[in-house]
């Protein structure tokens, strides 16, 4: 096979090309052997000078070059601990590379192998629409009590319009510790993009209403919302969510639990609020692993998570029965455009001296950025 061969995708910058996620029956089929060699020998040739981070929802081939495996922030800490590793090689969603890049030193560049691996979630906020409700805000006179809270799965410049007006970054394990310090500095929390993770930590854990939370539809005039429902709201949700944590259904719940008695449902806290309280576990993907990880031998584990996890977590345990929530297979074709062809492509381009496909924040974006994923840092 020829390196020209390696790539057909991912070369430009459409970020909106094929988002969301593919539901056809099957995982994509793993790549030929010639290509595994290729790469064990490409990844020995770079040796310490890259590091390559691998997400929790790529594939096994892609997991098994990863020197480090975790969720997106985990890895963005990762490439920042590591200042010696000239090349970060990120195998996750654009977003993520961004994240590493902001954390980063100038000295590091930090590459995406597809720069088609989007985020269907973060974009679901751009930066002009984001500044619109901001801007009503101001209006109607809630800016100077509303702290916006955002999650890490949404772009550098989401974030840096979060650090510019006193908020804070956010994962969906340290979600409730964010909100709570937004509400001990205001009285409103604009929480974007994903309205699931906002609702199910305001509502779960810390004691708020459905009621006290509005969402805002970045489609309608006014965000959809009179100022009286503004004004009286706790969270402002922006109307975002993953496309594959949103599938899952409380019907999905209840078929698993008829389908296999004694089953314990664990799922994300993207999932909708519905699902989330009838699960028996809620978890960031960290929490997912570590809880099915150290359960009994005989446990039953239905997941509502990314497939490629799930799989993998079925497999590492063997002595318990893991399925995934959903009958239908899906799982993030936009995680999966990072396959092996791609990651070889750009270690064998940097064997070469040429460096592909980099993320770069420009220098503002990245300041503020950096300023609201340092207030997460100082979370207590």
């Amino acid at each position: 096979m020829a390196l020209a061969d390696l790539l057909l995708l991912g070369r430009e910058s459409d970020l909106s090309s094929e988002r969301g996620v593919s539901c056809d029956g099957a995982l994509p089929a793993p790549s030929e052997p010639g290509l595994v060699q290729r790469a064990k020998v490409a990844r020995a040739a770079l040796g310490s000078s890259v590091m390559v981070l691998g997400h929790h929802y790529q594939r096994d081939e892609v997991i098994e070059f990863a020197d480090i495996t975790g969720d997106s922030f985990k890895l963005a800490q990762a490439a920042a601990e590591n200042p010696s590793a000239e090349h970060i090689i990120f195998c996750g969603v654009h977003f993520m590379a961004e994240s590493a890049d902001i954390l980063t030193s100038a000295k590091q560049k930090v590459i995406l192998p597809d720069l088609a691996a989007g985020c269907s979630m973060a974009d679901m906020a751009a930066a002009h629409q984001v500044d619109a409700a901001w801007n009503h805000f101001v209006k109607i006179g809630i800016s100077a009590q509303t702290i916006p809270i955002t999650y890490m799965n949404s772009s550098a410049a989401i974030k840096s319009f979060t650090g510019l007006n006193g908020g804070a970054v956010c994962t969906s394990s340290n979600a409730q510790r964010a909100m709570t310090w937004a509400f001990e500095r205001g009285e409103k929390i604009f929480f974007l993009p994903d309205q699931h993770l906002g609702r199910n930590t305001a509502v779960q854990f810390l004691g708020l209403r459905l009621e006290d939370c509005v969402i805002w539809n970045p489609w309608k005039p006014q965000g959809g919302l009179s100022d009286k429902e503004l004004i009286d709201a706790k969270v402002i949700l922006w109307r975002g969510h993953c496309s594959v944590h949103g599938r899952f259904t409380r019907q999905n719940v209840d078929d698993v639990r008829a389908r296999i008695p004694g089953v314990q449902v664990l799922v994300h806290p993207e999932c909708q609020n519905p699902v989330v309280m009838a699960a028996d576990v809620v978890g960031s993907t960290e929490t997912i692993i570590k809880t099915v990880n150290s359960s009994p031998p005989g446990s039953k584990w239905a997941i509502g998570t990314e497939l490629n996890l799930v799989q993998r977590l079925s497999r590492t345990n063997p002595d318990k029965e893991i399925v995934f929530l959903d009958k239908t297979v899906c799982y993030c074709s936009t995680m999966n455009r990072i396959d092996l062809p791609h990651l070889v492509w750009a270690m064998e381009n940097l064997i070469q001296g040429r460096v592909v496909n980099q993320i770069s924040v420009e220098a503002t974006v990245a300041h503020h950025a950096r300023v609201a994923l340092e207030r997460m840092l100082a979370l207590p």
